[in-house]
Parts: C-alpha cells; structure tokens; sequence
C-alpha cells in the first residue's frame, strides 16, 4: 500500500512540475503556400506561438533542414500568456516543382522540441534566352561551340546550324572566317545584332568538294565586332565522315567491282623506347576493276600511314607505308605491349573500311 501511495506520489510531482514549465501551442504547425512563381521572389509566412505554462519560455534554437528556408523568431523570453512568432522565408529561385522543408525549434518548454513544416509549388520562370545560349563568345552567346554533319555519301549536301545571340544592351557585329576548304559553305543570316536579337551560322557541306575520304575536321572562327581573335575560344569545330556511296551500283558492277586483299595485323616488333622506324606492307587487287586507295589513317599520334599513289589494277600489288614514332606525349614511350589501328579507304563496294591492327612492344 505505501509503495502505491509512492508512486502515486511520485507521479503527482512530476505533473506539477511540467504545470509550472512553460508550455508552447501553435496556431497552426504547418503552411501550404501553394503555386508561387520562381520569377516573384521569397515568399514569407508567420507561425504564431502562445506560452501556456507557468515559467518564462524560451526558443534556444530554430533551424530549418535546408538552406532555401531561412526562419527569423521572438529572441526575447516569452512570459506565461503572452505570445511569439517565427517567420519563415523560403527562396524559390532555381527550384522549380513541389517542396516540403521542416522547421525544428529547440526551447525550454515541456516538450523541448517541435516541428513545423512549408510546403508548396513552384511554377518555374520563363527561361530567358540567354539560358538556351550557353556558350559565350566575347559578347556573342551561342547555342553550341560544334557541328557534326555524321556520316555523308559522296555526291550529298547537308545544312547544319549553329544559333546565336546578342544579350548585351548594345549592337554587335558576328561574322565567320573559314580556311576556305571548297567542300563547306558558311553564311550568316544577321550580321548586326540589336539586343536580344538573334541569328544562325549556316553550314553546308558538300561532300563532291571534299577530297578527303572518312573523318574530316576542320573549323571556322568566329569573328565579333570585326575583332578575329585566333583562339580556341572563338572556334567552332566541324566535322563529317564522308563515305562512298555504293547504293546505285549494279549487280554487274558489283561482280566487276576491285577487291582488297591485306593483312589484318601487322607487327611491328620490338621498338627502343623514343626511336623512329618505317615499314611497308602490301594490299592486292584480286577483284577485276582497279583498285583506289583514298586513304590510309591512324587515330594515333605515333603512327602516320601513307596510301599508294595511282590505281592498283588487277592482280596487282602497291605498298601501304607507315612511319612509326615511339614517343607519347613529348616523353619516350614506357615499356610495354600496344595496339593501334589504321584504317584503309577504297573503292572496294565489299569492304571500304578494311581496318589492320598495328601491334609493337617498347623494350
């Protein structure tokens, strides 16, 4: 009996203990701001709070769980009756759609620790134009600094464009130098630009130009208010892959048709670090029209290939040649085994792309 009336006593004294602390009730815990637009700015509400206890209450600490929510609130203590505000600021500037962020505040109340929660919609502002130009020229913004026209037949012409925008409050003046190949065609449709105003370079490829074969890259400079300015930074880079087409030949062609017939690997053997070597290899026409080569590459920087000159007629052989150079990057290569490829560009409707690995081992 003694331990009950214990107990009981125990718990009456804890009761009124939290009578006497202070006590913190909201209004309302929770804010739905709804749709706002990104373009209005921060938008604010007040929590309102009320002290019901008996002591004096006070807010340690409020925090929000992100940095787009910022809360201001009653640093002063809060006597019993009287009230308090937390206002909280949520920035919607670069945040568009639905959001939910927390309130924590720490206090001396009965219950030290409480929530409150925003929440809402942003209606994402209207992209200026400057955001659909993001690479910038001097005072010209483009939309991209590339053209990639892909794969073109011989014969084919392709357009392709580039746009730009002036997003300076002054006129400005674009053009475009090129290297003058005769195979691409610029022209630009505004030359002077009012603000905000806005243009296209054109591009136009045409392959029947072209004396290259496979990949071509080259590149046109941009030139704003008459300044050229040679750099990277003011370049635009082109490129294609021109292809002959073989799509109109003839069964009766394609049976006349040249054939090649090479190696797929060639070993070069092993190489001292940093020395040049040359070697040769042979192809073989055993289709019955001559054989063209218009082009023998490497995609690496150590190994330069060159096509025999003239036709290679039937039954007959020529000799690819290749210059080898094991240095990397300004530096004798490090010891090891490697593999690179050259590419060999004919006339052969059966295989125009004949690609030979090249393998060697740096002692």
């Amino acid at each position: 009996m003694k331990k009950i009336i214990s107990l009981f006593t125990l718990a009456l004294c804890a009761t009124m203990m939290m009578a006497q602390q202070p006590v913190i009730t909201f209004a309302k815990t929770e804010h739905d701001f709804g749709k706002i637009n990104e373009a209005d700015g921060r938008v604010t509400t007040v929590f309102e709070f009320k002290n019901e206890g008996m002591e004096a209450l006070i807010l340690s600490n409020v925090r929000a769980s992100c940095g787009c929510t910022t809360p201001k609130w009653t640093r002063e203590p809060v006597e019993p009756g009287q009230t308090g505000q937390i206002t909280v600021t949520y920035n919607p500037n670069g945040r568009p759609g639905r959001f939910q962020k927390t309130i924590t505040i720490t206090s001396n109340a009965s219950e030290p620790t409480t929530k409150l929660y925003i929440k809402g919609e942003v209606i994402p502002k209207p992209a200026k134009p400057v955001n659909n130009y993001p690479v910038q020229m001097g005072e010209l913004n483009l939309k991209t600094k590339s053209i990639n026209f892909g794969t073109i037949k011989k014969g084919q012409k392709l357009q392709r464009e580039i746009e730009y925008a002036n997003h300076t409050d002054h006129e400005i003046s674009v053009e475009l130098a090129t290297l003058n190949e005769e195979y691409l065609i610029t022209q630009t449709t505004l030359q002077k630009l009012k603000p905000q105003e806005t243009g296209k370079f054109i591009f136009i490829f045409n392959s029947e130009a072209c004396k290259i074969y496979g990949p071509v890259n080259t590149s046109a400079l941009v030139v704003v208010n008459g300044k050229q300015v040679n750099s990277e930074e003011f370049k635009l880079a082109v490129k294609a892959e021109v292809d002959e087409d073989f799509s109109q030949l003839t069964v009766e062609q394609r049976q006349q048709a040249p054939i090649l017939q090479t190696e797929t690997k060639i070993d070069l053997g092993t190489i001292a670090a940093g020395k040049k070597i040359k070697k040769a290899f042979n192809i073989q026409n055993i289709g019955t029209n001559p054989l063209l080569v218009h082009r023998v590459y490497s995609a690496s920087d150590f190994i330069t290939a060159y096509a025999p000159k003239g036709a290679v007629k039937s039954g007959k052989k020529a000799e690819i040649k290749i210059d080898f150079n094991a240095v990397m990057d300004g530096q004798p290569m490090p010891a090891g085994a490697y593999s690179r490829e050259i590419v060999v560009i004919t006339n052969d409707p059966s295989q125009p792309k004949k690609r030979i690995n090249i393998t060697w081992e740096i002692q």
